[in-house]
């Protein structure tokens, strides 16, 4: 018996080929090799399940650092059963449009949505700035397709009037198995005589047309805790919408949390970070500046005299709540800013040039402030 060949060497390519060439390259031969191509070819047909068998391996992450690791011999033996690799039918149209990908999948535990289960519902919720620092009871309305109340979810206007599909045996969808030449193919799909539902309905409801469901609107209640950020996702279990299929779960509400934007107020996780744009006089001389602030304290900043712009002076903790303690809270950092008036009268004007005069001749000359200043940047 021939020697299995390496997986990279039946593929052509190199074994730090990245998930985009392995799959080129997988289609290219594929496309070559097809048996539709290749009619009563036996080496084309068995080169072409021996490629399958490399990209089903390559194209898995984990299969591929295991093959990586071990080669052929990897512990536990072949990770396709006792019988090894059996290939799978793939269409001649799938290699044009990628639709092989789910197929080999299933190979290693891809799993398919849980038809039983209803759909998840993603909203997008906006919340005051100032549900960051406190958190807050919250409540919105959310239109979704919940269990029809006319015929409590059984699509009929009359008791008994709903049982289940003898086709599927209330599943929804039936597996087909097909043989081409050694390859079987599954496939699964909607079962046609409940249309997916599962139970065969008479005497259809007319507010669900015999769905089971409509659409409804409910008004959810949640909370927004301390220090959420834009992004947070609050998962309500079980408000999602009602399955097609009889005895499902419904799914889940995901309510994704946007904060809105503080007047002045950037965040940095739990710190709060603002500008401050400070007269020449507040700088030189110093002064103290209070402002109203979201924990209901006024914020103090003491500007110390002297000061340059670009300068940060920090608050210690009254920034927001931290989202892994409730009772530490982050700094409000204000970055100091020079702002001069868009227009001066003729005496300050006058007034300026006489400080400048004055304080250019107790500066040292231009020169050796630039040398200092560099100096003192590189030691910070």
């Amino acid at each position: 018996m021939a020697a299995k060949r390496d997986y990279y060497e039946v593929l052509g390519i190199d074994s730090k080929a990245s998930e985009s060439e392995i799959k080129n390259a997988f289609r290219s031969l594929a496309r070559k090799y097809h048996p539709d191509k290749n009619p009563g070819d036996g080496e084309a047909e068995s080169k072409f399940k021996e490629i399958q068998e490399a990209y089903a391996i390559l194209s898995n992450s984990d299969e591929r650092k295991n093959y990586d690791m071990f080669g052929h011999d990897r512990p536990g033996g072949s990770p396709f059963g006792s019988s090894g690799f059996q290939g799978v039918d793939i269409s001649f149209d799938d290699l044009f449009s990628g639709g092989f990908d789910s197929i080999f999948s299933q190979f290693f535990g891809g799993s398919q949505r849980n038809a039983s289960r209803g759909s998840d519902l993603l909203v997008r919720h906006m919340v005051p700035f100032q549900a960051a620092m406190d958190g807050a009871d919250d409540e919105m309305e959310i239109e979704a397709l919940r269990e029809c109340s006319i015929c409590s979810g059984t699509g009929s206007s009359k008791s008994g009037g709903s049982k289940e599909c003898p086709s599927c045996r209330g599943r929804g969808r039936i597996d087909e198995i097909s043989m081409i030449g050694p390859f079987r193919q599954r496939v699964r799909k909607e079962c046609s005589p409940c249309r997916g539902s599962g139970r065969i309905v008479s005497d259809p409801c007319k507010s669900c047309m015999g769905r089971g469901r409509s659409l409804q609107t409910n008004r959810v209640k949640f909370s927004v805790f301390p220090g959420i950020i834009s992004g947070t996702r609050l998962r309500m279990k079980g408000q999602g919408e009602t399955p097609n299929l009889v005895n499902g779960e419904p799914g889940d509400l995901y309510i994704e949390i946007e904060v809105e934007p503080h007047p002045w107020f950037e965040r940095d996780g739990s710190d709060l970070l603002m500008s401050l744009p400070l007269s020449f006089a507040d700088l030189s001389l110093g002064t103290t500046v209070k402002i109203p602030h979201i924990d209901s304290n006024t914020l103090e900043i003491v500007i110390p005299a002297g000061s340059s712009p670009g300068e940060t002076i920090s608050i210690l903790g009254r920034g927001l709540p931290s989202n892994r303690s409730k009772t530490r809270r982050g700094s409000v950092i204000a970055v100091l800013k020079l702002q001069l008036p868009s227009k001066q009268s003729r005496s300050m004007t006058k007034k300026i040039k006489e400080i400048r005069d004055q304080m250019e001749k107790e500066l040292p000359p231009i020169e050796k402030r630039i040398r200092d200043e560099a100096s003192s940047r590189r030691n910070s």
